[in-house]
């Protein structure tokens, strides 16, 4: 189960200056529905709350969800537009995203959308540091979700997702160290850890993150792979190695990979594996999660030229 904004994406047909490019894929994206279609991709069954407006992005996200196998408990909010964003790139590899999300209907998420009975059945509930700094009722929506899910016995994943322009000169760590601390799992970057407990190594992040609650940290830490502390074992698990086309998605993707796993019943190494290798397919094609590897696609790997590995 996740809760977050999804919006409506605007993505630049090829590269080049924006205001020339004459054709846009509109696609949808957002974190949280991002980690929704990756478990649900994976086998596993997924859940996804949010608002969207009466309008093409919105319909466009709630039918993208549900072909996904996403169950999509999305309010269609009239007094709001769906928040859209456009991502263009001046050279290929390097994306700039623009953003028009202010007063969108996702930012009117609130508490009384999230329904105890929805946290009642769920195997974990996933929320990230993006959705509390979009607006107040927001917050109060991730931090009314935490609590009905301790209620019910259903452990709480945790992603950084530090997005500082959200945050509007706010100071982020009190959010983040509130959810880190009602939170079992938590995902972070090495500067996003940093945010939580201040520098150091990723062996000494994760054990930092750790002494706030969390039975687990994982730092995510791209090529170089990630560190990992839960319940006391430390695993160090190196990146799979490709050629990227688009790292867009990836931390996402290896969220959902770990989440899928651990709802399987798989035990630490065989998450980090399949996280491992869920963020590198993510890499391979382009789009936020078009790219997504379903079951037994990940094997595919293995078939990739080992000299570009």
């Amino acid at each position: 189960m996740t809760l977050g904004e999804t919006m409506g994406l605007f993505r630049a047909s090829h590269s080049g200056l924006g205001e020339l490019v004459d054709q846009y894929h509109f696609a949808m994206g957002g974190a949280e529905s991002n980690v929704a279609i990756g478990v649900a991709r994976l086998g596993v069954g997924a859940a996804w709350i949010g608002r969207v407006g009466d309008d093409a992005a919105g319909r466009k996200i709630l039918r993208e969800l549900r072909a996904e196998g996403v169950h999509t408990h999305g309010i269609v909010d009239p007094l709001a537009h769906t928040g859209l964003m456009v991502k263009e790139a001046r050279i290929p590899g390097h994306s700039a995203v623009t953003y028009a999300r202010a007063g969108s209907a996702g930012s009117r998420l609130d508490a009384d959308d999230i329904d105890a009975s929805l946290l009642s059945g769920a195997g974990v509930l996933h929320v990230t540091g993006i959705t509390p700094a979009l607006s107040d009722s927001a917050e109060r929506a991730v931090f009314h979700a935490i609590g009905l899910a301790a209620d019910a016995g259903v452990p709480v994943s945790f992603d950084v997702n530090h997005r500082s322009a959200l945050w509007r000169g706010r100071d982020p760590r009190i959010v983040y160290r509130r959810l880190a601390e009602r939170s079992q799992i938590v995902f972070a970057g090495e500067s996003e850890a940093e945010l939580l407990v201040g520098p150091g190594s990723p062996d000494a992040l994760a054990e930092r993150i750790c002494e706030l609650g969390p039975s687990t940290a994982v730092i995510k830490l791209g090529a170089a792979g990630s560190v990992t502390l839960s319940e006391g074992q430390r695993v160090a698990f190196p990146a799979t190695r490709i050629d990227p086309v688009d790292t867009v998605g990836a931390g996402d993707a290896f969220v959902a990979g770990y989440l899928a796993e651990l709802l399987l019943g798989g035990d630490l190494l065989a998450r980090l594996g399949t996280a491992t290798r869920a963020g590198a397919f993510a890499c391979l094609g382009f789009g936020d999660w078009e790219s997504f590897v379903r079951a037994g696609e990940l094997d595919l790997l293995d078939q990739v030229d080992p000299v570009s590995r």
